[in-house]
């Protein structure tokens, strides 16, 4: 006969867990499962926000999601804002830590924490945790669902999908599968690309600056058309660039393919003429000093002398033989430092999978399908996809939240019925 169940929940990842807790907040008598194909819920959950968990930021709002219809999200992201997001885990226990730019962190900056609290609530209320539990079926009864994970049958009325796509590949449990399942039941799938992910660029400059920051205006560029930009933190890498302004615009880099630039300012805060008048400045006052150490205070040195040597400049020379064109030339170097994209770094090195499976086929307040009463999908697994910063985990409560209250509701009236 197989272990019946009020509710099913594949996957026991943020969204997985949140929408089983609000379950059981609401009714505890609700019987519920979480089916994980690995051998511990929550591991990609411990990677966030690099092992600190950007739980949410202050500001929400619809121009940081995307997807083919990004409006789909406006009713959970308003009905289960950041603030409610709060209110579940001040319940749980986390209380909230929020940084200058408004990103929520758990207050003892640890993830486990946040897991941990999210996990312990579902055992002490009773929710069934079933690790190991790949799910490879299924198939809608009279009465219910019939899911088929490895030798085990699992019956239950009502089924959340809340497992994630691609990103952070097998070792975190994503590897789409359920994807190919949603296909075979009849759903269309938006295809799929890595977002939040290291770009690979032309090398030769980032390699010889690996491991440098920079505070850049990072803009992105399809056939001379502005399409992204970012101002934050830039990482160079031996492969390419990484860092949060590229992880932010990474997402257009991966969907429009190779035939894109990225444009890099590293004077964000002051415009071209400020940094012409800057360098004839220097030249001026610093005539003696070589070119290897010209703008040494300016900019980051190992950076500013790659600007020298792109602009065919001897460092051994002196800031006298600097000419009207060479303080061009590096103000315009140094205001748009330029990389072609030659692609990026693949789903196992991405926070987050952009696609999924088409939101035009399940009702943006409940999260249910409109074909198969009961079938709710959550989280990661629709074609919604935010920014970095918190955007996709408060997706994923608030998907959750909206599919928890609709279970809660049509369970009640069945029962009252």
């Amino acid at each position: 006969m197989g272990q019946m169940f009020d509710v099913a929940i594949i996957g026991g990842g943020a969204s997985g867990l949140a929408c089983a807790d609000v379950i059981k907040m609401n009714d505890k008598n609700i019987s519920v499962c979480i089916l994980e194909q690995l051998p511990r819920v929550g591991k990609k959950l411990l990677t966030t926000g690099n092992g600190r968990c950007n739980i949410t930021n202050k500001k929400i709002s619809l121009s940081r999601y995307h997807g083919e219809n990004p409006l789909f999200c406006k009713f959970a992201l308003s009905a289960f804002d950041a603030f409610t997001a709060e209110v579940f885990f001040n319940r749980l226990g986390v209380i909230f830590y929020y940084d200058e730019k408004g990103r929520a962190y758990p207050y003892s900056l640890q993830a486990g924490a946040v897991l941990d609290a999210l996990r312990l609530f579902a055992d002490q209320n009773g929710v069934k945790t079933l690790t190991d539990h790949k799910v490879t079926n299924i198939e809608k009864g009279k009465s219910g669902y019939k899911i088929t994970a490895g030798d085990e049958i699992i019956k239950a009325t009502n089924v959340v999908i809340a497992a994630g796509l691609l990103s952070g590949g097998e070792v975190s449990g994503s590897n789409g599968s359920m994807l190919e399942i949603l296909k075979r039941m009849g759903y269309r799938v938006v295809e799929t690309s890595p977002s939040i992910v290291p770009l690979k660029t032309e090398n030769t400059l980032t390699k010889s600056l690996k491991g440098i920051k920079v505070t850049a205006n990072a803009t992105l560029y399809s056939k001379n058309e502005k399409i992204a930009e970012d101002c934050d933190e830039v990482l160079f890498c031996d492969y390419g660039l990484s860092g949060p302004a590229i992880m932010q615009i990474s997402r257009n880099a991966a969907r429009k393919g190779k035939d894109c630039f990225i444009s890099l300012d590293i004077m964000p805060d002051y415009k071209y003429e400020s940094v012409y008048d800057m360098i004839r400045y220097r030249a001026t006052e610093l005539c003696d000093r070589p070119l290897e150490d010209f703008f040494t205070g300016m900019l980051n040195k190992r950076v500013g002398q790659a600007i020298i040597k792109l602009c065919n400049l001897k460092l051994t020379d002196t800031a006298a033989t600097l000419t009207a064109d060479d303080f061009k030339n590096l103000a315009k170097t140094i205001k748009d430092l330029r990389f072609k994209v030659l692609g990026h770094t693949g789903y196992i090195n991405s926070q987050v999978t952009a696609g999924g499976v088409d939101t035009s086929c399940f009702d943006d307040e409940t999260m249910m399908s409109e074909k198969d009463e009961g079938l709710y999908c959550i989280g990661e697994i629709l074609d919604i996809d935010g920014d970095c910063g918190g955007f996709n985990l408060q997706w994923a409560w608030s998907s959750a939240m909206c599919a928890a209250e609709s279970i809660c509701d049509r369970l009640s009236e069945d029962e009252n019925s």
